[in-house]
């Protein structure tokens, strides 16, 4: 909760830029206003209200210090030194507004005006010193403070780039995850749909009863991808999404898939063993996916006849094996071309696992086989 309530206030302050300016400029004025408040020694001179005045006016430009950071830096050393020449005011303890506006420069400013920042620094710090004590001890530790707000200033800057960096990047991984996710709703549905209606003019002349039967499934496939890549699509719309992911399968819905193919004429067995209740729901829509994908393949590729689909769960890990008696690969055994099986291989490397295709057993036929580390409960929930 804390996490979240962090993030929270970090997204509420990129919408608000001026609000946390001005928040930040009252917290300044309540840090310069401590010396007026704290009694003075009697040998001192009181606190005058004008000189409490230009001490707002010393605060007011950093209102303006994202927008203007170089303006709002002269106009506080202005400010400040007329404070110190023209009126006998509080001294501070801290100059907590240039070490605000070197620390804006140094996140936001480009290259040649932290530069001059520098130089106007390496004047202003000693002149300031100079009029107020005359101390080697007072240079160095102003000197100090102010190159530790420049470096965390750049350390910032720094932090912000590589979170941008890492945005971009999870925002490709995300389009090669709805790409592949497009491509097995898409691939898997086509080609049952072009196997359905190649077999549906045999049909009618053989087997009727068979055509009309085609040409369900032919609607039935059509439907479910429309309603698979709806869902993805209206996911990706609504901006209160969660974390904009679409519903994932899961392998409750692997019969359903397996009745779909079997109506295009392929026969195909299901086995499972292990029990598969339980399983993290991404590792399950992983396997799904796998499943679909090599049935996708053997439908359009392998003139297979049967299917086995084994799935089975052996202690901390998930083996997904699907195989066919069809004619095998034509490319070199783990080197078969297409999108599918690199898809297939890169969702296995997601979780940790492998996944790997080639002749079958005897070199007969066409064999996937992924393997998937299931999580303990304990990582699923870190």
């Amino acid at each position: 909760m804390r996490i979240r309530g962090v993030g929270q206030a970090r997204e509420w302050g990129a919408a608000h830029p001026w609000a946390v300016d001005a928040g930040l400029a009252l917290l300044v004025q309540a840090a310069v206003t401590m010396p007026f408040v704290v009694p003075r020694p009697p040998e001192l001179e009181p606190a005058t209200w004008s000189a409490y005045g230009l001490t707002a006016l010393t605060v007011l430009p950093l209102v303006w210090r994202r927008r203007a950071p170089m303006a709002v830096l002269l106009a506080v050393l202005a400010t400040s030194a007329l404070y110190r020449l023209a009126l006998e005011g509080p001294g501070q303890p801290l100059p907590y507004q240039g070490l605000l506006c070197v620390y804006t420069i140094a996140v936001l400013a480009p290259a040649w005006q932290r530069a001059v920042t520098a130089g106007l620094l390496l004047v202003a710090v000693p002149v300031s010193v100079w009029l107020n004590t005359q101390s080697a001890r007072e240079l160095t530790f102003s000197l100090f403070v102010f190159a530790a707000a420049y470096v965390l200033g750049r350390l910032t800057d720094a932090r912000q780039r590589a979170h941008l960096v890492e945005a971009e990047r999870a925002a490709g991984r995300e389009r090669a995850r709805i790409a592949r996710e497009m491509h097995d709703i898409l691939s898997h549905a086509v080609s049952l749909m072009i196997v359905q209606a190649e077999a549906g003019p045999v049909a009618v002349r053989r087997a009727p009863e068979r055509a009309e039967a085609a040409f369900e499934a032919i609607s039935a496939t059509g439907r479910d991808a429309m309603d698979q890549l709806r869902r993805m699509l209206g996911v990706l719309r609504d901006e209160d999404s969660g974390d904009g992911r679409s519903p994932q399968p899961d392998l409750a819905e692997l019969p359903a898939l397996l009745d779909r193919v079997r109506a295009g004429g392929l026969d195909v067995r299901y086995e499972t063993s292990g029990g598969l209740a339980g399983l993290p729901a991404p590792l399950a829509a992983t396997a799904y996916r796998i499943a679909q994908e090599a049935l996708t393949n053997t439908v359009r590729h392998a003139r297979a006849r049967t299917a086995t689909v084994r799935i089975d769960r052996s202690g901390a890990l998930l083996t997904v094996l699907v195989r066919d008696d069809g004619r095998g690969p034509r490319t070199a055994p783990g080197r078969a071309a297409g999108h599918g099986l690199a898809g297939m291989r890169e969702r296995a490397a997601a979780h940790g696992g492998t996944a790997t295709a080639g002749p079958g057993p005897d070199g007969r036929g066409f064999e996937v086989r992924a393997e998937l580390p299931v999580p303990s409960p304990a990582e699923v929930g870190a």
